[in-house]
């Protein structure tokens, strides 16, 4: 990792398969991505490399953002990445990885054109990383 880039990771309680389909799945991705108090409408997730991803992040008090990526990686239980075409650009990479029967780790990379780019939203980004881990275990636990 270098100054381009931000890494967050969370070992969560439980399985793989049950994680990695919590991300495949929009109508479970909807429910955890993002910050705490955000709510999401997925226009379009094409999950295939090439494919697009769409949707409109809802903020609690006000605002609506529009995100658009495009898959660059997906390789099932293991890996997805995305380039992000709508500002922060940058690249993201989710990483899934069994540690035993039931209990997966999940990563976030997100890497940066410019260490000012990176540095420019860090201190915001790496709380809400962790909050939309936080949503994710919610998720996975009423499922």
């Amino acid at each position: 990792m270098n100054q381009r880039e931000i890494y967050s990771s969370r070992i969560l309680n439980a399985p793989l398969a049950k994680v990695y389909a919590a991300f495949e799945n929009p109508e479970l991705l909807k429910l955890w991505w993002g910050p705490e108090g955000f709510t999401n409408t997925i226009h379009e997730f094409n999950l295939k490399p090439g494919g697009n991803w769409r949707l409109t992040m809802h903020g609690s008090e006000q605002g609506h953002y529009e995100n658009a990526a495009v898959f660059t990686v997906v390789i099932p239980h293991q890996k997805v990445a995305w380039q992000r075409s709508t500002p922060p650009l940058f690249a993201m990479e989710v990483a899934f990885l069994a540690l035993e029967a039931h209990q997966t780790q999940i990563s976030f990379n997100m890497i940066f054109d410019s260490v000012e780019a990176c540095e420019k939203i860090r201190t915001f980004v790496e709380p809400k990383n962790e909050e939309n881990f936080n949503r994710l275990e919610r998720v996975l636990m009423d499922d």
